[in-house]
């Protein structure tokens, strides 16, 4: 524990995220260290997470994000909903630049956060949007994106209508979820209605804490009629 105290942040999280197997240069946990540092005061006044100790953050917020890294394409148009505190786009912002980045996130003090977070950290091409994602699927941004994420937002069968019609044919969408089997299963006849199917359940570790990544391919157009509105999709889902 002296060791990991006497530390700087940014070695920190060079040390922690090589010990979880992501590289992490020099500038990237520059930034990292700016965002979690930001996170923990702006969390004092806003309910942004539950998660404040710099390890927690660095292993669950952070390392937890970057699952999906190599699978989002190469210079990907690609939309997180439900963005909170800014995790995964954020993250995955800061190690993939070639990314351009839409969060959608419908609180208005988490999408001033995650505004003042972006100007804090000087990144460009990401931005956040007060929206709902129906709102967006509804917009001329229906089937446009390239890439799909959220984590921790609601349950598969409702987060495929989210997500699934904003999606192009031969997009991904990635789900960062915790224990899986059961939720997929139930998923599998929303994902299919909806034009997708699943290419993968991966699972994996992070300090004991059992995650997975679904990804879904996008195999062909959604119906015109989703997504239906969020009441609907809430209270009956596919």
């Amino acid at each position: 524990m002296r060791a990991w105290a006497s530390m700087d942040i940014n070695q920190k999280i060079v040390s922690k995220l090589a010990s979880l197997g992501f590289a992490c240069d020099e500038n990237q946990a520059e930034l990292l260290g700016i965002y979690l540092n930001f996170l923990v005061e702006y969390n004092k006044n806003v309910n942004l997470t539950a998660i404040t100790e710099e390890n927690e953050i660095i292993v669950k917020h952070f390392a937890d994000s970057l699952g999906a890294l190599k699978d989002i394409p190469y210079g990907a148009r690609h939309v997180d909903i439900g963005s909170g505190a800014g995790f995964p786009a954020v993250v995955l912002k800061i190690f993939r630049p070639d990314l351009d980045v839409t969060m959608v996130e419908s609180n208005g003090k988490k999408v001033l956060f995650l505004e003042k977070l972006i100007e804090k950290l000087g990144l460009k091409g990401i931005r956040a949007v007060k929206l709902r994602a129906e709102e967006v699927a509804r917009s001329n941004d229906r089937e446009a994106f390239d890439s799909f994420t959220a984590r921790a937002v609601t349950e598969l069968n409702k987060l495929a209508e989210y997500g699934l019609p904003l999606i192009k044919t031969g997009g991904l969408m990635f789900a960062y979820k915790g224990k899986s089997e059961e939720e997929l299963q139930n998923a599998q006849k929303a994902i299919k209605l909806l034009g997708g199917k699943v290419k993968e359940n991966r699972v994996y570790t992070l300090e004991n804490q059992s995650r997975s990544l679904i990804i879904i391919e996008k195999t062909g157009k959604t119906p015109d009629i989703y997504p239906r509105h969020n009441k609907k999709i809430i209270s009956n889902p596919l």
